[in-house]
């Protein structure tokens, strides 16, 4: 009898689990698999024209922020009056350090960036008074501008750190004299109603074509004095530092950027 019951009750549980299935359930088999059924031919990519790396021109539908000529895209930080730095004749402009900051008219959100900035090759100074600048996305995170070549400082303050916060991955520094390369891939915050990252800002940095910052999150506002802070804010624009250091200024040149 008890044999009998567990059969019985081992015919439920197969019957409930699918395990018996009735000879006239049958079912087709699946399509055969063809290499089409997997591609999407819509919508195709917008076509952007690379720039000229022999004429160091910009992609087609980038902004140019310094074509060599003037600082037209650019005002003074503190009063929005003309930059005021100095253009030079070959094509590149000095920061002036007693003019202060300088920012782009238009703010910008997520994006990328590409900036060409040159130490002076007799430059002097040691550890933060040496060739000392920065980029500062949305006015608010400072990407760090130094000479490091040769030259030690903390390591979360050096060129290509996310100042008082990321070092880079590696030293990429040329020496004074050349001209070094950011490119750069930032993503935007994005902040809840109480103010609070709900999506921290994400940069990617390569300097000198080296990897330096791989999607590295930003904690907060780069400060020099204390710890990151979440200050809620919309689109901002990109602010060049004139640091009061007493080494000779730093150049620029071609600064171009993509709306992502």
């Amino acid at each position: 009898m008890k044999k009998k019951l567990f059969n019985l009750f081992v015919l439920l549980v197969l019957f409930l689990s699918g395990g018996i299935v009735n000879a006239q359930d049958t079912y087709p088999e699946s399509g055969k698999m063809e290499p089409n059924m997997s591609e999407f031919w819509l919508p195709q990519p917008e076509i952007v024209t690379p720039g000229n790396i022999m004429t160091n021109s910009a992609p087609s539908d980038a902004i140019v922020l310094f074509d060599g000529k003037d600082l037209s895209a650019w005002v003074n930080s503190k009063d929005g009056r003309s930059a005021g730095w100095t253009v030079n004749n070959n094509g590149t402009f000095t920061v002036k350090k007693d003019v202060g900051d300088i920012q782009t008219k238009e703010s910008f959100e997520n994006f990328q960036l590409h900036i060409e900035w040159c130490i002076p090759k007799d430059i002097a100074g040691s550890s933060q008074s040496r060739g000392n600048s920065g980029i500062f996305l949305q006015n608010k995170y400072e990407l760090q501008i130094l000479d490091n070549y040769n030259n030690k400082t903390y390591s979360n303050g050096q060129a290509g750190s996310i100042y008082k916060q990321t070092r880079p991955l590696v030293n990429a520094m040329r020496p004074p004299g050349e001209w070094n390369v950011y490119d750069v891939i930032y993503t935007a915050p994005i902040f809840k109603d109480d103010g609070s990252y709900r999506m921290p800002p994400h940069i990617t940095v390569l300097h000198n074509g080296v990897l330096i910052q791989n999607n590295t999150t930003i904690l907060g506002t780069t400060t020099y004095i204390g710890f990151p802070k979440v200050v809620k804010h919309g689109a901002g624009p990109i602010r060049l530092q004139s640091h009061g250091d007493a080494s000779k200024p730093i150049s620029f040149r071609n600064i171009w950027i993509r709306k992502l």
